[in-house]
């Protein structure tokens, strides 16, 4: 099964929603709460993080026996030194983006975590490619 989202740069009023289409399907389909929970927190992170500081992307999760897999893939800055980007609190978010609660510095680092595999690809200019897979 593969679900596919359209996410718009700086459309907060919208973000996390695919986030929580996802959860709603792997609930669905019986996935157990603790691997849900690891592929919300890998969906919702990656979703805002094309919110944050892309002009606009797509998620997409496929969901199959064996392994959920979440790839986001946006048009936008892209990340010059993506090891710097995945320490805990680094982060390139504007001032006004903090203000608003986001930019912390913990969104790669969470996916990280949450992860079972991780890739990340990415080209200033032009943008970013994340694909991370939870095992079920």
């Amino acid at each position: 099964m593969q679900l596919r989202f359209e996410v718009q740069g700086m459309d907060f009023s919208r973000a996390g929603q695919a986030a929580a289409k996802i959860k709603k399907v792997l609930q669905q389909v019986g996935v157990e709460p603790g691997i849900v929970r690891r592929a919300i927190i890998v969906a919702y992170e990656a979703e805002l993080n094309i919110v944050i500081h892309a002009y606009h992307g797509t998620l997409t999760a496929s969901i199959t026996p064996r392994k959920i897999e979440i790839v986001a893939e946006d048009e936008g800055p892209g990340i010059p030194d993506i090891s710097l980007a995945m320490q805990e609190g680094y982060s390139t978010a504007p001032p006004h983006i903090r203000e608003m609660g986001f930019g912390a510095g913990m969104g790669l680092p969470n996916i990280k975590k949450s992860a079972d595999d991780l890739d990340i690809q990415s080209e200033v200019n032009k943008g970013t490619r994340l694909r991370a897979a939870i095992f079920i």
